[in-house]
């Protein structure tokens, strides 16, 4: 490559990554932001802050840490989030999703692994987003999706029964990770059942749950958290029947946190980093949905790299501050828009309210019951189990329904890590067994002889003359590791060494570097019988493919045609034979890249301009021209 295509290269790329980095608030500002749209944000923002204030709280207890962790992460991140990200609407901090394999790193590793693992999934999220892999992501399979989903929901309302019930468990004892381990504690703790708290955690639930029907303005958590802790305080409830609050575990702060960078050593980076993976992709995921639903309540379109990048930076000044990890809530985002929010401004809105109550009124909180906030998390694990889904996927095809169970019980049994890595792959497994079945290869010289009903297509052979000497193969489906071996089987049956070999690919969208080696190995075993190789109706991927690799070169590029007709006629002058205008036979359909050419049979080098039209050649031949023009004007 030139001095100056590498100059361009780099020029495309930084352009791209400016593109990226540029956030939705600087979008929308630019376009015109005024005191109506103000008022907006901040109303919805003052709602959506009061509504986060308890959902924070408890999403940190529940993952293991103490609840001014969950308000830091929802100030700090959510800030960064709204100000940084692609989204127009999303309300970032901490969430459910994360609950299950943050408490196992609380737990393994106490929480400068945690930081850790957070500081790092923010990296990995800051580099998905900068190498586009916003769309990838989308691509995790449904059924892995809803069955460790369904799987978290689980554990978090697992996890909050001791809290329900009012447990106490043995001096040092510690609450297991796995599902299993929590059942068998509960059940030996079960005599300390205390039935003041479970009656307030009911009222707790109760309210969550009906208060919707009063109104949507307030939330019905937050109504839950303020009747029962002036109950609680009121009656004396804490001291003389021992319902345990916030502040008998937990101190919460007044002031804010000094920013400090976490005990970060390379051990600890490698035991977290399966964690921190998790964690990246788990947030990129749970973003990204959050990001459709609000597209799909607005109509407006996030931009999914941009988001993973502000998802990122919110992920690594989280721990700086003391915070947990972070992505977009779906149940937030909705709610602010469901309030009227115009600009990512709300989402400052929301994480300034958040500060100004940790502040001013942080003591309070540790009034709060546990009870209480077991009933709301109840509710949250109820929300997000998405049952309706996981009960309809029963209906799928059993491949999707064996990911969906193994994914589930891996989560609850064993680890949310080990549920999305083998629910992945299996997901993976099962498409490739899908895409070989469906796949095939057609001796269609043979067929002919065997079935007339073919010659009603007339975009058949049937309705044309195959010369003698002249055997024709066609293949269905992507040319891939999992089917070549298939491929293979069926060409190697081709007898009495032809003089001619035509592959039909009409049907052929993509090809890897598997099928790749096949085309090439099977060309180099026609020249050992003297048989010439011709590909016909070859797509834009194969042909840029093969170009690539070499193999456009080997075969000629006037042996690979744009269709059946051009493919006969090669074959003919190849044989010294006279051949057929189009006009004479049913002319079947030409690919795009040469529909356009006069004798599709004579490509005139299409298929290397096809392969030159990739975004890397065009580049390249823009920056040459370029230095063509400059060093012609200096001449």
């Amino acid at each position: 490559m030139s001095k100056s295509s590498m100059i361009a290269s780099v020029k495309n790329f930084f352009s791209g990554i400016s593109g990226i980095c540029t956030p939705e608030l600087y979008r929308v500002l630019k376009k015109g932001y005024s005191k109506s749209n103000l008022m907006s944000d901040a109303m919805s923002g003052v709602i959506v802050g009061i509504l986060a204030l308890p959902l924070a709280i408890a999403f940190a207890i529940a993952s293991g840490v103490g609840p001014e962790k969950g308000l830091y992460t929802a100030i700090i991140a959510g800030l960064l989030i709204s100000v940084l990200g692609g989204t127009r609407f999303q309300i970032g901090g901490p969430t459910g999703a994360f609950i299950v394999i943050v408490f196992g790193i609380v737990r393994e590793y106490g929480y400068d692994g945690l930081a850790t693992a957070t500081l790092m999934a923010g990296v990995m999220l800051v580099i998905f987003g900068l190498a586009k892999l916003g769309g990838i992501i989308k691509f995790i399979p449904y059924p892995v999706t809803v069955g460790f989903t369904a799987g978290i929901a689980i554990i978090i309302a697992l996890g909050q029964v001791p809290n329900f019930l009012g447990l106490t468990f043995p001096e040092g004892v510690k609450e297991p990770v796995e599902a299993w381990g929590k059942i068998k504690l509960y059940a030996s703790s079960i005599t300390s059942f205390n039935w003041v708290s479970f009656l307030i955690g009911g009222l707790a639930l109760v309210i969550c749950l009906y208060w919707p029907k009063v109104t949507n303005k307030v939330p019905g958590s937050l109504i839950a958290i303020l009747v029962t802790t002036i109950l609680v305080k009121a009656l004396g409830l804490d001291e003389k029947f021992g319902v345990i609050t916030i502040g008998a575990k937990n101190q919460i702060p007044t002031g804010f946190p000094i920013p400090e960078l976490p005990n970060i050593s390379i051990e600890m980076m490698r035991k977290v980093f399966q964690p921190a993976l998790t964690i990246a992709i788990l947030g990129a995921i749970e973003s990204l949905l959050s990001a459709v639903v609000a597209d799909g309540m607005t109509g407006s379109k996030h931009r999914s790299n941009t988001e993973l990048v502000g998802q990122g930076i919110a992920n690594i000044f989280s721990p700086i501050f003391g915070g947990i990890p972070a992505t977009g809530a779906i149940a937030r985002t909705a709610t602010n828009i469901r309030n009227g929010a115009f600009s990512p401004i709300s989402g400052v809105v929301h994480a300034l309210v958040l500060l100004l109550i940790m502040l001013i009124f942080g003591k309070y909180a540790e009034m709060i019951p546990m009870a209480a906030l077991a009933a709301i998390l109840f509710q949250v694990a109820f929300n997000m189990s998405g049952y309706r889904s996981f009960i309809k996927l029963f209906k799928a095809p059993k491949s999707d329904v064996t990911v969906l169970v193994m994914t589930f019980a891996l989560t609850v049994l064993f680890d949310l890590t080990v549920a999305i890595e083998v629910g992945v792959l299996l997901a993976a497994i099962f498409f490739i067994r899908r895409m070989s079945e469906v796949a095939q290869v057609d001796f269609v010289t043979q067929a002919l002889k065997e079935d007339d009903e073919e010659i009603s297509d007339s975009y058949n052979l049937g309705s044309r003359q195959v010369p003698k000497g002249v055997v024709v193969y066609e293949i269905a489906g992507s040319i891939f590791f999992g089917v070549v071996d298939k491929f293979k089987e069926t060409l190697e049956q081709v007898a009495d060494n032809p003089k001619i070999l035509i592959l039909r690919m009409r049907e052929v969208h993509s090809i890897d570097a598997t099928g790749i080696q096949m085309i090439e190995e099977l060309l180099i075993r026609s020249k050992k019988q003297n048989t010439q190789l011709l590909l016909s109706g070859v797509h834009t991927q194969p042909v840029v493919a093969l170009t690539r690799a070499g193999v456009m070169s080997m075969i000629g590029e006037e042996n690979v045609l744009a269709n059946i007709d051009a493919a006969l006629n090669r074959a003919r002058e190849i044989l010294g034979i006279e051949m057929v205008e189009p006009s004479e036979m049913e002319e079947s359909p030409s690919v795009s890249w040469e529909k356009n050419l006069d004798k599709p049979w004579l490509p005139n080098h299409a298929n290397g301009m096809v392969a030159e039209s990739t975004s890397e050649v065009i580049a390249e031949k823009v920056a040459e021209e370029t230095e063509s023009k400059e060093t012609e004007s200096k001449e």
